[in-house]
C-alpha cells in the first residue's frame, strides 16, 4: 500500500502523441492566439497559391507557416525555457517583420497582376495575415520596450551622488 501514490499530487506531462497537444493556457493566451491565426493564415495563403496561377509565391506562404508552427510548437511546450541559445522574443520580432512586409508585397502583386479567383483570394488572405503579423510584431515591441525600461531604471546611478562628490 506505501507504493500507491497519494491522488493529489499533479501528474507530469504524458510522453508520446499528448506532448504534441499545446499546453491550454498558451492556446488562450494573446500570444497563442496569434500564432495560432499565423499559422491558419500562412497554410490558407499557400494552399491558394498552389491553386492560383501565381504559383510564384508559394514559397513565402510555406515558410512563414513552417516559422510559425515551429515558434508554436516552441512556446507551448516551453522548448524556449530549456533551450536558452537565441533571444526568443527577437527572433519572433524579427519573423513578424519580415513576414508581414512579404505578405504584404505578393497579396499587392497577386490582387493587381492575376486575375484568376484563387490569387484574389491569396491576396486577400495575404492582407488579413499581413494586419496579424503586424499586430503581433507591435505586442512584441511593446513587451520588447517595457522590459528595457525596467532594466534602465534599475542601472542609472543617482544624480545626488554624482553632484556630492568632491574629486575635480
Amino acid at each position: 500500500m506505501g507504493d500507491m501514490e497519494s491522488p493529489d499530487t499533479t501528474a507530469p506531462r504524458q510522453p508520446g502523441i499528448r506532448a504534441l497537444v499545446p499546453d491550454k493556457a498558451f492556446v488562450i493566451s494573446r500570444k497563442g492566439q496569434l500564432l495560432i491565426a499565423e499559422v491558419a493564415l500562412s497554410f490558407i495563403c499557400f494552399i491558394c497559391f498552389v491553386a492560383s496561377t501565381a504559383a510564384a509565391f508559394v514559397t513565402a506562404p510555406l515558410v512563414e507557416f513552417l516559422l510559425a508552427f515551429f515558434l508554436l510548437f516552441a512556446y507551448s511546450s516551453k522548448f524556449n525555457e530549456r533551450f536558452k541559445g537565441f533571444h526568443w522574443p527577437l527572433m519572433d520580432f524579427l519573423r513578424c517583420v519580415s513576414a508581414s512586409v512579404i505578405f504584404f508585397i505578393i497579396s499587392i502583386i497577386s490582387v493587381s497582376k492575376y486575375i484568376d479567383v484563387a490569387s484574389k483570394a491569396a491576396g486577400v488572405f495575404g492582407f488579413i495575415a499581413t494586419i496579424v503579423f503586424a499586430l503581433d510584431f507591435y505586442a512584441i515591441f511593446n513587451d520588447l520596450a517595457n522590459f528595457l525600461k525596467q532594466g534602465d531604471t534599475t542601472e542609472q546611478p543617482t544624480t545626488e551622488e554624482d553632484s556630492n562628490s568632491d574629486s575635480d
